[in-house]
């Protein structure tokens, strides 16, 4: 994900309040490995009517049959206007799918190399950390291996509804310049948001054009993805799902990237994303096919995962199915593309709700019906929580750093009546109390638990985040 806590986010909606829309742009084939529109149907039905996890969701499927959508849902908890292939969503990192591709892109064309340094196309003046004798290079960039942290360190949003808004690029500069690698280039696949960032900022310093006008040109247009675009037009406004937080799906606005646009600020549709994943699949005759190849041909390892990452894409084969994906989000949005290139099919998945358990596993069983669906307590409706009033001294005593491994703490800080946590990696995140001892984030799902000694002053927390459970002693 990309926006939101990880960038890479409730009230009960009655049934009958929903309206429902089935697009089948083709005839369905009973020969399709995919499940049948009905069953995808009841899929949907259940994540927002029995679950509560999105106020709407659509499903688009490219197949060798042709294409159909399925949506379920509406733009808004306040529009009852039904979603289909053509509204547009907040795509979250799938955008860096399209960064990688304008690298292998402008490979092809010889303007670059995957080998080429970072530095090549930054200033002179501007250091980029170094180990071993080593630098980092644009492949390292695009396969998430540079050694560069998801986000950088200088990262402190005013808004933590639209982190990334007013990070400059003088910002991403003064990171470069400071930061000190821990561990070897190349050696280890750590998810970067400022990396692929960093890579887009050096294609469009190349190109001599912004990024949102380097997509245009070297992929959506020769794609005719007319949809796909960072700014939108007035038209498109009028179609666009509107996003919905953790805390009680609550609306949230719009995401600006600025400099991090590369890392993740396309919007898009499910008609257009199944025009990409197309091309991808050689239903499309397109100019973009040598670099679309050329995407697949590396691969570097995701520890502790059958996995590996290829430019951009996972690359994972379970139970005999390759499936190439990625997933996206921000606060307001989760997204899921990905396709199986020796069946020739491939799925979007498009929803306007963040956080939560999200939509990927949707994705990859439509793919591969042999990897279950998420069920059980992985699917439980959001908590109902109600925030109260506690005297700010008492936050004094939560204030400190707390580990949960070596490389992995969580830091809580207070600014006045206002307690905040920061896991390793992540953004900052307001907590609300609901008791002295439990706090809940509203944007994400996450709680913490604190536990103190006769002073009112914190040992130890629980932390819990999107399912997971984790203890962490104080450190300070």
């Amino acid at each position: 994900m990309c926006g939101g806590k990880q960038v890479g986010m409730t009230p009960i909606v009655a049934a009958s309040a929903l309206s429902i829309t089935l697009l089948v742009q083709v005839t369905f084939a009973q020969t399709s490995r995919v499940l049948p529109d009905s069953e995808i149907r009841k899929i949907l039905v259940d994540r927002i009517d029995k679950y509560q996890q999105s106020v709407g969701i659509v499903v688009g499927v490219i197949e060798p049959e042709g294409r159909r959508l399925i949506a379920y849902g509406r733009l808004d908890q306040g529009d009852q206007r039904p979603l289909n292939g053509d509204t547009v969503f907040e795509i979250g990192s799938n955008t860096k799918v399209f960064t990688s591709l304008l690298l292998a892109e402008m490979v092809q064309r010889g303007e670059v190399a995957l080998t080429d340094p970072l530095g090549k196309y930054l200033p002179a003046e501007i250091k980029v950390p170094e180990r071993g004798g080593r630098k980092i290079t644009l492949l390292d960039l695009s396969t998430h291996t540079s050694g560069l942290p998801r986000d950088p360190p200088n990262l402190n949003p005013k808004d933590p509804t639209n982190p990334f808004a007013e990070y400059s690029v003088e910002q991403l500069y003064e990171f470069l310049s400071t930061y000190q690698l821990t561990r070897d280039i190349g050696s280890l696949y750590e998810y970067s948001n400022v990396g692929v960032a960093l890579l887009g900022h050096a294609l469009t310093r190349r190109a001599g054009m912004d990024y949102e006008s380097l997509v245009q040109a070297r992929i959506t247009s020769p794609l005719a993805m007319g949809s796909t675009r960072i700014s939108l037009t007035s038209e498109m406004k009028t179609r666009i799902a509107v996003g919905h937080g953790y805390y009680k799906m609550s609306p949230v606005p719009n995401m600006d990237m600025a400099v991090y646009a590369p890392a993740g600020a396309l919007r898009s549709t499910a008609n257009d994303l199944l025009t990409f994943l197309g091309a991808n699949l050689g239903y499309t005759a397109t100019p973009l096919a040598n670099a679309i190849a050329a995407m697949l041909k590396v691969r570097r390892p995701i520890p502790h995962s059958p996995a590996e990452t290829a430019l951009a894409w996972g690359v994972v084969t379970l139970s005999g199915v390759e499936v190439i994906s990625h997933n996206g989000g921000t606060i307001g949005t989760v997204s899921f593309i990905g396709f199986d290139p020796k069946a020739r099919v491939g799925v979007v998945v498009l929803s306007n709700r963040g956080a939560g358990v999200g939509v990927s596993d949707i994705g990859i069983h439509l793919l591969n019906p042999k990897l279950p669906l998420l069920s059980g307590n992985a699917l439980k409706p959001p908590k109902e929580r109600q925030e109260i009033t506690v005297d700010p001294k008492l936050l004094d005593g939560f204030v400190g750093r707390y580990r949960f491994s070596r490389d992995d703490r969580l830091t809580v800080t207070r600014e006045g009546g206002h307690l905040y946590v920061q896991r390793t990696g992540e953004l900052k995140t307001e907590v609300y109390p609901e008791s002295a001892r439990d706090y809940f984030a509203k944007l994400y799902d996450e709680q913490v638990t604190f536990k103190t000694d006769g002073q009112g002053r914190a040992t130890e927390l629980i932390h819990y985040e999107d399912g997971s459970t984790r203890r962490a002693k104080r450190i300070d």
